[in-house]
């Protein structure tokens, strides 16, 4: 059974129901939407979701270990470092993240009044997931560095955070719509950054459908075109590796103008 927590970010307290700022986009698999959040909700205390103490510790052990690969290797997240510590928000990896077990299908989640993402570990399958629910949320932490984003009372401000995220992180990458058996369309990839977007906001507020798809398409064209700190749409780790060098370079390009 849920919990109805109330949290705060940037100084504003969530209403009953509200669980989060910036939700990640989920993951999604035959077509499948796996939702990550922005406060995810964990099991009640005292109740396993495993059934013994040592598959809890595995699982845990598990989720340190792709999380410090996913830090150290992936160029996506690597970029989001750097410029996070480039924007006076240096993300430590024992304070900034969590892995923790989460009710219902939830992948992760970024508490803006902690400034910590959570990773489901129960929920997280494999190192490439681990590597997209990361970026998604670091997208999502950068926003809250950069500016004053209200999370709560305001989803044209979520989201447009969440076309940034999904537009930036990969999610819509050509690799992952034919796992999802969906590509070949005009403007493909447009298309998948609206559709995530509005499901990630439907993930954590009660809220129509229709309503999310308004607030998306009022924001889409210039959160779409905002692709900081990429400087690009990082459709690869190719991409994302020449965008991270690039990022390093900037103030050597802009020290010789």
């Amino acid at each position: 059974q849920e919990e109805a927590a109330a949290r705060s970010a940037g100084g504003m307290e969530a209403g009953p129901n509200e669980r989060g700022s910036g939700p990640a986009a989920g993951e999604q698999l035959q077509q499948r939407h796996v939702p990550c959040q922005v406060f995810p909700e964990q099991p009640d205390q005292g109740t396993s979701q495993r059934g013994f103490l040592s598959s809890f510790f595995t699982s845990n052990q598990k989720c340190q270990l792709m999380l410090l690969k996913t830090l150290e290797t992936n160029p996506y997240v690597k970029l989001l470092l750097d410029a996070m510590k480039y924007s006076g928000c240096a993300v430590n990896r024992e304070r900034h993240f969590s892995c923790e077990d989460c009710n219902g299908n939830v992948s992760g989640g970024f508490d803006a009044s902690t400034s910590q993402i959570v990773l489901c570990q129960n929920n997280i399958r494999n190192q490439a997931h681990m590597n997209r629910v990361v970026t998604h949320e670091l997208i999502h932490a950068f926003d809250h560095c950069r500016a004053h984003v209200d999370w709560f009372t305001n989803v044209r401000h979520l989201a447009c955070s969440e076309v940034r995220a999904a537009n930036l992180s990969g999610d819509c990458s050509l690799v992952n719509e034919i796992i999802r058996l969906r590509f070949g369309l005009k403007q493909h990839h447009q298309t998948c950054v609206r559709d995530r977007a509005v499901l990630s906001i439907l993930a954590v507020r009660n809220i129509s459908k229709e309503v999310a798809q308004k607030a998306v398409d009022e924001v889409f064209e210039s959160c779409f075109n905002d692709h900081e700190p990429f400087g690009r749409i990082p459709h690869n780790k190719t991409y994302a590796k020449y965008a991270h060098r690039d990022f390093q370079n900037r103030d050597r390009y802009y020290s010789n103008i």
